[in-house]
């Protein structure tokens, strides 16, 4: 077997950070619109990702969602929708990190200029019973994708003034929404004891597969991203878990991005 550079794991050698990608979502989307005959249009500024696929399927079950005929991704299908007065399009079911900032490269060539990612995740510090949200300030690197985008790190960091532009902002949600840091990872069923032991010491609140790539993605390319975890479970280890709230969590996920959109979206770049 070959050797590599002094024993540099291969996830960290040969990246070359500030070196375009030969690779492009605008590459990709152009051959996609040729082969299916789109046009060349945008899609709503403000996009959101549904990892569970909860929000989508109470979208469709009340007739409020329509496919974005505009959307060129191979792999996915963008829906549109009215909320608050604001258009957003949403992508359901786009779990882990490296398939979230698939999406989201595709999305901010395709005219995204906010993105909200919802996902649900387990419970690590046991500060409330679920379900509750967390506004992710900051995630731990347990995954792979944001090595591609940025140099080593614990963590990667949301951008501070979309933080504080949504200070105050869900006081009037009926489910408590926290702010803090948690622990991304790319494998749920190696979440062992002493690894869930450590992450609490390091006061992570929680579990879940996308918000470090996102954060990683977010700062190279300055796009804004806001991540939330939507605190659902105790990863399985109580009886009757997984209780996610009304319409499997949809109502209170859709009313906190409608806050958030609103609030932020005089930052928006045209």
């Amino acid at each position: 077997m070959a050797g590599n550079d002094g024993g540099t794991p291969p996830i960290l050698g040969q990246k070359h950070y500030a070196q375009p990608s030969a690779f492009t979502p605008e590459n990709l989307l152009r051959e996609a619109r040729r082969q299916k005959r789109i046009a060349d249009s945008g899609i709503p500024k403000i996009c959101v990702l549904d990892p569970d696929g909860d929000i989508v399927r109470s979208l469709l079950a009340r007739g409020e969602a329509r496919l974005d005929p505009g959307w060129a991704c191979y792999h996915t299908q963008l829906y549109a929708f009215n909320r608050s007065g604001i258009e957003f399009g949403i992508v359901g079911c786009a779990v882990g990190a490296s398939y979230a900032v698939l999406i989201a490269e595709e999305m901010f060539a395709s005219g995204c200029r906010l993105l909200i990612s919802v996902t649900s995740s387990g419970q690590l510090m046991p500060i409330r019973p679920p379900p509750y949200f967390i506004m992710i300030e900051s995630a731990l690197r347990d995954e792979g994708t944001s090595y591609h985008y940025m140099a080593a790190s614990d963590y990667a960091h949301a951008d501070a003034g979309l933080i504080s532009a949504l200070d105050g902002a869900f006081r009037e949600l009926p489910v408590p929404v926290l702010s803090g840091a948690t622990w991304t990872t790319d494998a749920p069923f190696r979440e062992t004891q002493p690894a869930i032991d450590a992450m609490v010491r390091m006061n992570l609140m929680a579990v879940e597969m996308e918000a470090a790539a996102l954060y990683a993605f977010a700062q190279v390319r300055q796009k804004p991203v806001l991540c939330f975890a939507h605190v659902t479970n105790q990863m399985g280890r109580a009886d009757g878990d997984f209780e996610k709230g009304e319409a499997d969590g949809s109502r209170d996920a859709l009313q906190l991005i409608a806050i958030a959109a609103d609030r932020l979206r005089s930052r928006l770049k045209p």
